[in-house]
């Protein structure tokens, strides 16, 4: 709901959500900046696979269709705002200067339609603390109102936390295969095929698998089947799942298929890997 300013009468179109659900995104006629504190997300963001990992920033403008798929463990805050709340008053003596009212500016391009998957890269170490401090006061101030400049402390913390962002972005930005990585480490219990791949990166099947074959030294879907094997050789020796279960949790769809590729890659099926690596893990 819009906050009702208690000091100057008047509406304030922003609202704070500490435990952000996901379940009515994006909000009506607002941008809407999603902090993920703990787990992941997956999903479609206008027809194209989205999965955030924490810590991780996601935004949405309103007139996004964003369906969530799977969420894992995930903590989340949000604030949403109106355009309207992007503007600042207008001084008598400069309005022959400007022909309207400024806006703040600042990271806006996030919740473009052009900037892909609206999800920022990485935060660093050193960012998080940052941006949780930033959050949590925002989010006080929202619901606290402590005086009557409330509201531009809360532009304040927007301004510092889009302006941080912009920074990860520029010094960090990731490379195609990098958002494939997270995309395959985030979602390979699911099904899988090249084109989530190439829609994710936004290339085509020969220019991802050039750029994959550099950096990983295999195919995408090569890298996805051997990640999956290494995920399903840590349950063999460190749970007592059945092979069933381990084949769904890595994204096979029968455990026979599973049987087979484990065999193949690893000289061994799995049952005599469990009984090994057991043996192994005991020695050391």
């Amino acid at each position: 709901m819009p906050q009702m300013d208690r000091y100057k009468n008047r509406t304030v179109n922003i609202e704070f959500a500490a435990v952000e659900d996901f379940s009515h995104l994006p909000y009506p006629e607002r941008l809407t900046l999603i902090f993920i504190t703990s787990g992941s997300i997956s999903g479609i963001l206008n027809e194209r696979p989205i999965s955030i990992a924490a810590p991780g920033v996601l935004c949405l403008a309103e007139n996004d269709e964003m369906k969530v798929i799977e969420k894992q463990n995930v903590a989340a805050q949000s604030f949403s705002f109106h355009r309207e709340f992007l503007n600042s008053v207008t001084l008598s003596e400069t309005q022959g200067y400007f022909p309207s009212a400024p806006r703040i500016q600042t990271g806006l391009s996030f919740f473009e339609s052009d900037y892909p998957n609206r999800g920022l890269p990485r935060v660093t170490e050193k960012a998080y603390p940052l941006l949780f401090e930033w959050f949590f006061v925002l989010g006080t101030e929202v619901q606290a109102q402590s005086d009557e400049r409330w509201a531009c402390r809360i532009k304040k913390y927007f301004i510092q936390i889009m302006g941080l962002l912009e920074d990860l972005n520029c010094n960090n930005e990731q490379s195609p295969v990098d958002v494939v990585l997270e995309y395959i480490h985030t979602n390979y219990p699911q099904k899988i095929s090249l084109e989530d791949l190439t829609n994710c990166a936004h290339l085509n099947r020969v220019t991802l698998n050039k750029m994959f074959q550099e950096r990983c030294g295999t195919t995408a879907i090569g890298y996805l089947l051997s990640h999956r094997l290494k995920v399903a050789g840590d349950l063999l020796t460190h749970t007592d799942m059945n092979l069933n279960d381990i084949a769904r949790a890595t994204g096979f769809e029968y455990d026979t298929y599973f049987i087979k590729q484990f065999t193949s890659k690893r000289g061994m099926s799995p049952t005599t890997y469990r009984t090994m690596s057991r043996k192994f893990s005991a020695v050391q």
